[in-house]
């Protein structure tokens, strides 16, 4: 089941941009996403380049995550107001990157309460995200601009979290470090969906950045024993085969450990290490030339410090 929302309210300039309308889907009675496309974030697609959920309940929604720029946040309240006639009244976050996090603005005007894990303070409060924001207004106007802002959460949470709305109980569980220092996987139990943000990359070839990957690893078989029946990944799209599909993104990084790893160990050069590991199981993958070997350099760069 779907419905489409058009691109209302966008910036003048901005009107011979517009792709195609947002689309939401349902997962189960009670819990809808949006699904962002497999691509780097350009002005073309304004940023919408991940995923984000929702849960309805009698007392409101309940969003996870807010996506990469403020219209997209703006389109997903609407698509909501269309399909729920309910105001959103908290905004949780699995973490704070870019793709995820520019839409927040959006949903603190609207009045939403937002939940964070408070390792993302480091994150928030540093000079990676200024200068990462100033490029976004360069790289993704009119989409990000000088309008957009950081916005810190409501409440910050160290541990497990459980948040009841109108009687519907949903799981806040950290599982960082991994992709991130503050990742937190957000599970629907009485529907059995799980929100995963990027622990779970469907489809496409993980970003890797500088994530822990040996605790990745370790992230994503704790999201396996939720035992979950569907899977919202932070890109890509739904998945009814958790197993198989959270097995693709723990195989990818155990790869780039296994022969990172020897060549750190070796003290081969990186360059000699990229070209004699063999990627065929992953280079047909979306973004693998764009991604991959920033993640093997990244890994490699790890696995030197973790072998010291």
């Amino acid at each position: 089941m779907s419905l489409v929302l058009g691109c209302a309210a966008l910036p003048a300039t901005a009107q011979s941009l517009a792709p195609s309308p947002m689309t939401a889907r349902q997962v189960s009675p009670s819990a809808w996403y949006v699904q962002g496309e497999s691509a780097l974030g350009t002005p073309a697609n304004r940023n919408f380049v991940s995923n984000a959920g929702f849960v309805v309940t009698p007392e409101g929604v309940v969003v996870i995550d807010a996506l990469g720029s403020p219209q997209l946040a703006r389109e997903l309240i609407g698509e909501i107001r269309r399909l729920t006639g309910k105001a959103v009244t908290h905004v949780i976050l699995t973490h704070y990157h870019a793709d995820h996090i520019y839409g927040l603005q959006e949903f603190k005007r609207a009045g939403a309460k937002i939940i964070g894990h408070r390792a993302a303070l480091e994150y928030l409060n540093s000079d990676t995200a200024q200068s990462r924001l100033a490029a976004s207004r360069v790289d993704l106007a009119p989409w990000i601009d000088a309008q957009t802002r950081l916005v810190p959460a409501d409440e910050w949470i160290d541990g497990p979290r459980e948040l009841v709305v109108g009687g519907v109980q949903l799981q806040l569980t950290p599982v960082g470090p991994a992709h991130t220092p503050e990742d937190l996987v957000v599970f629907l139990p009485s529907e059995k969906v799980l929100f995963a943000g990027d622990i779970v990359f469907r489809g496409r070839v993980p970003y890797v950045g500088q994530a822990d990957s040996r605790h990745w690893i370790a992230a994503l078989n704790m999201v396996l024993a939720f035992d979950a029946g569907v899977v919202i990944p932070g890109h890509g799209p739904m998945s009814t085969s958790a197993r198989e599909d959270m097995e693709l993104t723990r195989d990818y990084l155990a790869y780039l450990r296994e022969t990172m790893g020897r060549a750190a160990r070796n003290l081969d050069p990186f360059e000699e290490a990229y070209a004699q590991a063999d990627w065929s199981r992953f280079e047909k993958l979306p973004l693998f030339r764009a991604a991959n070997r920033m993640n093997a350099y990244n890994t490699y760069l790890l696995m030197e410090r973790e072998t010291k």
